[in-house]
């Protein structure tokens, strides 16, 4: 029955509050981006709902308009037209400061590029996001969640880069975001490094229950998804329930 209602295009509500469950609607979103007197479509009238406590990998090649939706969603850019709702906030109407907050009180990021400060530990690191945080977890929860409880006190350059990826997973999470939206995770990495991320960020779904969409052209990462979203030329060209999700471990690519 959920497969079955998630697989559905995403509909306009009637009003600005969305259905219970639903984390995210977004409806018609076009983006276009102008230079000179080019315009490049990158996204074309996308619908999508994402949904509490789910695993969403969009997949897609370069140019398909991927980290437009990302971005989009959490906040960091805005659509040339359409809606995106997070719950009951029409987030196209927000003003700066409100995205701000949404931001950093909703919505953790995962980059494919680690961006930790190289002078402050594995801890100090995520300590930093607790310091402007609501109701922030402690670093070290945080590190153990995602496998590097004993690297605490350890620097930048002396964690591998799946390790330091890891770092980047629990400094998002620690403030305990509804949504954790996650760019490429695994381009910088190799196979059996990249598996260990992507269990990290399972973990993360399964216990913290945060909903997590997870961005990249790897079509193996597909089979541990609960829903795929396929996007080519700026649009969605399918969306494909796993009636059986397969743990990272057991993935090939």
């Amino acid at each position: 029955m959920l497969g079955n209602r998630r697989s559905r295009k995403a509909k306009p509500y009637a009003d600005t509050v969305a259905p219970a469950g639903v984390v995210f609607h977004v409806h018609e979103v076009t983006k276009i981006y102008r230079m000179g007197e080019v315009e490049v479509h990158a996204l074309q009238e996308v619908d999508l709902d994402l949904y509490e406590r789910e695993f969403v990998v969009l997949l897609g090649p370069s140019g398909s308009g991927k980290s437009t939706l990302l971005n989009i969603l959490g906040g960091l850019d805005m659509p040339s037209s359409g809606h995106v709702f997070f719950r009951d906030r029409d987030l196209t109407h927000a003003s700066d400061a409100e995205l701000t907050r949404f931001r950093r009180d909703c919505v953790g990021f995962v980059f494919q590029f680690y961006n930790l400060i190289p002078s402050l530990t594995a801890r100090e690191n995520v300590a930093l996001v607790t310091e402007i945080a609501r109701r922030p977890m402690p670093p070290k929860q945080a590190l153990e969640l995602v496998g590097l409880g004993d690297r605490l006190d350890h620097f930048p350059a002396q964690l591998s880069g799946g390790e330091q990826q890891r770092v980047a997973i629990a400094r998002a999470i620690v403030k305990r975001p509804e949504v954790l939206l996650c760019d490429e995770p695994t381009g910088a990495l190799d196979f059996q490094t990249g598996k260990l991320v992507l269990e990290a960020l399972a973990q993360v779904n399964r216990e913290l229950g945060t909903t997590t969409a997870v961005i990249t052209h790897n079509a193996g990462i597909a089979a541990m998804a609960d829903r795929v979203v396929t996007m080519r030329s700026g649009k969605i060209s399918r969306v494909q329930c796993n009636e059986t999700k397969v743990s990272p471990a057991e993935l090939e690519w």
